[in-house]
């Protein structure tokens, strides 16, 4: 059994956003509120990650010169050295241990992603493999039934299945043979079937062959003729019912990419990138992760917000998928701005005033200097 992505998208997620969509029959709104849900369920992780991060910059500079020091005082006892610095991590803490919440976070992330660019925001493609192969060879072939993997396929309103793509007879056929492609159930139930026992549902899947089309003839009904010998590939599409389905300034939640196929510009999803962009740096000024540190350091942390947006550009995501995103970034924002806020532990807070008055000090030693001078 699979209790990876697909088991926590298809046995937490869908129905999460099922039960929001019962209360708004809004996909939109369903969105926003499964995001949310997911982010306060993960705010202790999060929160501990965006703590240490907090922790690390008060600390990180005296944590290297405690390091320098012991590397120098024990360059020729590396065992020593080792056992130091030990010590120093067990003082101020691991840098590393950031990363722990983040990555037990991302598989409920990794599983709310692919929710998303799933049905019923996005068309499912099957990908359907043929080899076309001379009578005299087919013989030779014991049929064997060919299925793809399932996907869950919304086919009306808060109603999905596990469905996958079927050859009864196998992806092997004859020259003249025909074949038909499938849909159904894990469980054996027709696609057609449950479409025509459910009102208001009139998915139909597309077909289209990208690869050998010249070998094969397929109908509407995804009825397949064998014209010639070789390999073919064949892709089955079932529509998204909720692909071209607006929500407040967005027009479609399936709608993919900043330039339309008539080389329009979809404003909304431009909007959205670049909001995102906005966010990211409004985390990283909020966080203090974009101030101090050397100025290449400086320079990645200016550029990072607009190379992530730009990214949009060259890998589009559907308007849902970006809309998640944004949603979730406006909650961390949110978050970093609360736990900012936090008292310091007495330790660190004293760490804080000892650099406080070191750079005061230093601020002051130019001034002292030029006092001199003008003594003298």
């Amino acid at each position: 059994m699979d209790f990876g992505v697909g088991f926590i998208s298809t046995n937490i997620m869908l129905p999460i956003l099922d039960f929001f969509y019962r209360i708004v029959p809004s996909y939109g709104f369903a969105i926003i509120a499964l995001t949310l849900v997911v982010r306060f369920g993960l705010y202790p992780l999060s929160a501990g990650q965006i703590r240490n991060m907090r922790k690390m910059k008060i600390t990180q500079p005296l944590m290297k010169e405690r390091q320098e020091e012991i590397q120098q005082r024990y360059k020729d006892d590396p065992g020593k050295q080792q056992e130091e610095i030990g010590k120093v991590m067990q003082e101020f803490g691991n840098p590393l241990a950031g990363c722990l919440p983040l990555l037990l976070q991302m598989p409920i992330l990794f599983a709310l992603f692919a929710t998303l660019r799933g049905s019923p925001f996005a068309d499912i493609n099957y990908t359907v493999d043929l080899q076309i192969l001379p009578s005299e060879q087919i013989e030779r072939v014991v049929p064997q039934p060919f299925t793809t993997k399932p996907s869950n396929i919304y086919i009306s309103d808060g109603l999905h299945y596990p469905i996958m793509a079927l050859l009864p007879g196998g992806n092997k056929l004859a020259v003249e043979e025909k074949t038909r492609v499938q849909f159904q159930t894990t469980e054996g139930q027709s696609l057609m079937k449950l479409v025509t026992e459910t009102p208001g549902s009139n998915i139909e899947p597309i077909f289209e062959v990208i690869k050998g089309s010249e070998r094969v003839k397929i109908d509407k009904d995804g009825t397949i003729e064998a014209l010639a010998p070789g390999e073919v590939t064949i892709e089955a599409t079932i529509p998204g019912i909720a692909a071209k389905t607006g929500f407040l300034f967005i027009k479609a939640l399936g709608r993919v990419g900043v330039m339309g196929d008539d080389g329009t510009i979809n404003l909304d999803i431009l909007a959205m990138v670049l909001f995102f962009g906005v966010s990211i740096y409004l985390n990283q000024e909020l966080s203090g992760s974009s101030g101090g540190g050397a100025q290449q350091q400086q320079a990645v942390n200016k550029i990072t917000p607009v190379i992530f947006s730009g990214m949009f550009l060259f890998f589009p995501l559907p308007a849902g998928v970006l809309m998640y995103i944004v949603v979730a970034n406006v909650f961390q924002t949110l978050q970093t701005v609360i736990l900012m806020r936090e008292p310091l532990p007495e330790n660190l807070q004293k760490l804080v005033a000892q650099q406080e008055k070191a750079e005061k000090i230093q601020e002051a030693l130019p001034f002292e200097k030029r006092s001199k001078k003008k003594m003298s």
